[in-house]
Order: structure tokens, then C-alpha cells, then sequence
């Protein structure tokens, strides 16, 4: 929940001009109401405009509530479903998301769905068992035509907005389980195909090194997104 149409606006405008030149693929993902303001300035850009959420339902009493079909009329393509604060904060649970992820899908849009264990549940042992419960949920019903609009960010909560992150190693592990999981439940090519994102305190001093394992493909970034100045080494963290 940060920044006003205005502040978004000088935000896209600045990291149009920034990544320009970028053959990397990015997308931003600001509140509601900045939307309108940051796909205006980004048209014809190679910066894809995402929303951070979406109702399980495509119109009507929803008071508060924003539909896919209003995401899609203001050329949102992409939508962030399952976020870790969604979850813990807001109570949203597998089958929940799971109903917007196949509405999304239904709408032609594309899905970043989050998945991720806390730190009670990592200490337990249960890594494999949270990420499996939340990709089977989440993803059931999706077919293996529609994981091709679909990405998946592993994102440990205790690893987001506390500066901790899981060390490259475990990360890649993670991503190694998660895209197992994905082959068992479709394909091998569905799996190979699947781009798994790391969403943790990604910073410029890490990115490098969480991108460049084998099973790590981009990354969600959180605090360090809301500068062009801090989020533009990452996006150009091979150069």
C-alpha cells in the first residue's frame, strides 16, 4: 500500500526512461487506484502493468471489491493472487485464492501466484508439506494449457520485510521441490516451461546471487521496488 496516483505516476515515468533499453521482462503492481495513472504513462512501454489482487467474483454486492473485467478495461494483464499478506493478514485461504486464480485464467489473464511457509512452519519441518498443500489447491482445476499463463513466487515469509532472506542454496532447493511438484502434477515440460519467481528481501546486494541458480527465474521484489534507484539493479543484475 504505497504510493498516490501522483507518486506512481513520476515513478513509472522514471523507470520507463531507466529500463528503456532493458531485453528483461518487468512488470509493476501498484494499488488500485494508481493503476489508471501508471498504465497511462507506461502504454507502449516494456513494462507490463500487474494489480496486487483481485475479487473471486466478476461483479455485483461485492461492496469494496475489484473485478478482474475492471482490472482488464484499464490494460492490467497480469495479477498477483495468493500474496503472503493476504494470506496471514486478511485470512484467505487455498480454496479462496484457488477461485480467483481460475477466474483470472477464465479472463485471458496471467497469474503470479505466491506460495511460501512461515518461520514456525520451516522450523517444524514442514516446508514440503505447506508448498505442496498451497501448489495443489491453489492450482486445482488449472490445466496444463493454462500453466503457461501462470507463475509461481516462492516467497518464505519470514524472509519479507524483515531483511532476512533464505540463502541462495535454500531458495534453489526450494525452487527444485516446487518445480518437481509441478512435473508430478502435469508435466516435466509444464515444469521445465514454469517461471518460478524468489520473493524474500530481494535487494540489489542479492539478486545476482539468488538469480543466477539454476531454479530461480525472477524475482518479486517488495521494498526495494518503490525506487527506480534500488530496483533497477535488479533488473539489470547480469549486466
Amino acid at each position: 500500500m504505497n504510493m498516490t496516483p501522483s507518486e506512481g505516476k513520476a515513478f513509472a515515468a522514471e523507470l520507463k526512461s531507466a529500463v528503456k533499453e532493458s531485453d528483461t521482462r518487468i512488470m509493476v503492481a501498484p494499488p488500485f487506484v494508481t493503476i489508471p495513472a501508471v498504465v497511462e504513462v507506461l502504454k507502449g512501454s516494456n513494462v507490463q502493468v500487474g494489480a496486487q489482487n483481485m475479487s473471486d467474483k466478476r461483479s455485483g454486492a461485492h461492496t469494496g471489491e475489484v473485478s478482474v473485467l475492471m482490472l482488464k478495461d484499464l490494460g492490467v494483464s497480469i495479477v498477483i493472487l495468493g500474496h503472503s499478506e493476504r494470506r496471514a493478514i486478511y485470512g484467505e485461504s487455498d480454496a479462496f485464492i484457488n477461485a480467483k486464480v481460475l477466474l483470472a485464467l477464465e479472463e485471458g489473464m496471467e497469474v503470479l501466484l505466491c506460495i511460501g511457509e512461515t518461520l514456525t512452519e520451516r522450523e517444524g519441518g514442514r516446508l514440503e508439506e505447506v508448498l505442496t498443500t498451497q501448489i495443489t489447491e491453489g492450482l486445482k482445476g488449472v490445466s496444463a494449457e493454462q500453466m503457461k499463463r501462470v507463475v509461481l513466487a516462492y516467497e518464505p515469509v519470514w524472509a519479507i520485510g524483515t531483511g532476512k532472506t533464505a540463502t541462495p542454496e535454500d531458495a534453489d532447493n526450494a525452487h527444485a521441490f516446487i518445480r518437481s511438484l509441478v512435473a508430478k502434477l502435469y508435466s516435466k515440460g509444464v515444469a521445465e516451461e514454469l517461471i518460478i519467481q524468489y520473493g524474500g528481501s530481494v535487494k540489489a546486494d542479492n539478486a545476482k546471487a539468488l538469480l543466477s541458480k539454476e531454479h530461480i527465474d525472477g524475482a518479486l521484489v517488495g521494498g526495494a521496488s518503490l525506487s527506480v534507484e534500488q530496483f533497477l539493479p535488479i533488473v539489470n543484475f547480469d549486466k
